[in-house]
């Protein structure tokens, strides 16, 4: 499924530029202003799954330096610094990747 279709192309690109630097990267900012916080659970699944590129059922360090990729072409790389924060946010079990539930309670903590 296209991030179009869940969220709104003005929001995706607005959040793609405010975060444009390296190392500028916030995923909570990031979140709120691309409009995956105001989605219901069911939709931010949705969302990784199309960010879990593999479909393994985790997003995995590899797969996370390129989300912004996900909700665009035009999206960035981020840097190993931002990979290994937002990893670090999200992994609540300590496995090294991020599951469904945890990518879900991240958006919306």
């Amino acid at each position: 499924m296209a991030m179009k279709n869940l969220l709104k192309e003005d929001d995706i690109k607005k959040a793609l530029d405010q975060f444009k630097a390296a190392d500028s990267f916030d995923h909570k900012k990031f979140f709120d202003v691309v409009g995956l916080k105001a989605l219901s659970a069911e939709n931010v699944k949705l969302v990784f799954k199309a960010l879990d590129v593999d479909a393994s059922g985790f997003i995995e360090e590899e797969e996370l330096k390129f989300v912004l990729k996900g909700f665009s072409a035009d999206g960035r790389d981020l840097t190993d610094k931002e990979t290994k924060a937002f990893l670090t946010a999200a992994d609540k079990d300590g496995d090294g990747k991020i599951g469904i539930d945890e990518f879900e309670a991240l958006v919306h903590e």
